[in-house]
């Protein structure tokens, strides 16, 4: 006597496993790095560590639940868009503390002091400001000690002075300041002799 059996189970399929958002992650992350280290080219570094760092971390859970192979490369991901994302923020950081010193140094006013001396009886002296905050001029015969304050403010800021002796001689001597720090001295001797300062 046959009893009936019971019908075969299916095959059941195999699960691939599902490891492509783990390697997108590591390869995401590594290119990421690498272009965050870069001067400039590294702003395209943040959708790529962002979106690496979301890939590797699914990529790992994905591992540890055992549905995917690749969880300590999907690990490694994860770490490299960390680093990478760090290095955005420092970069961040870097760039915003140099736009804010550019604002400042733009703003920014300084006392410029021109100063001229000597044992010259007469002399001629010249001055030249410039700034992004405009220029001034001027020139005149005058006996000396002859002193001048002038305003300057934006970038490039500077000058010249020049003292000229008369034709009678003597010494001339010149010098600048800066918010009351000492840039140029100079000083020369004899008729028509000029002192010049400059490149400060």
């Amino acid at each position: 006597m046959s009893f009936p059996t019971a019908p075969a189970a299916p095959p059941q399929q195999l699960q691939r496993p599902q490891n492509g958002l783990g390697t997108a992650g590591f390869v995401l992350g590594l290119i990421g790095l690498v272009f965050s280290v870069i001067p400039i080219i590294g702003v395209v570094a943040w959708p790529l560590v962002i979106l690496g760092l979301i890939f590797s971390l699914i990529g790992f859970f994905r591992g540890r639940a055992g549905r995917a192979t690749n969880k300590g490369l999907a690990l490694a991901g994860a770490i490299l868009s960390v680093i990478g994302l760090l290095m955005c923020i420092l970069y961040l950081a870097a760039f915003g503390k140099a736009a804010n010193d550019i604002s400042k140094e733009a703003n920014q006013t300084v006392t410029i002091s021109y100063d001229a001396g000597g044992t010259a009886k007469d002399a001629t002296v010249t001055y030249s400001t410039f700034s992004t905050g405009g220029s001034s001029e001027g020139q005149q015969d005058t006996s000396l000690p002859w002193h001048k304050d002038v305003k300057a403010t934006g970038f490039g800021r500077g000058g010249i002075l020049t003292v000229t002796a008369g034709v009678d001689g003597g010494t001339v001597t010149c010098k600048v300041t800066v918010n009351g720090v000492v840039q140029k001295t100079s000083s020369a001797s004899g008729v028509l002799a000029s002192a010049t300062c400059s490149n400060f």
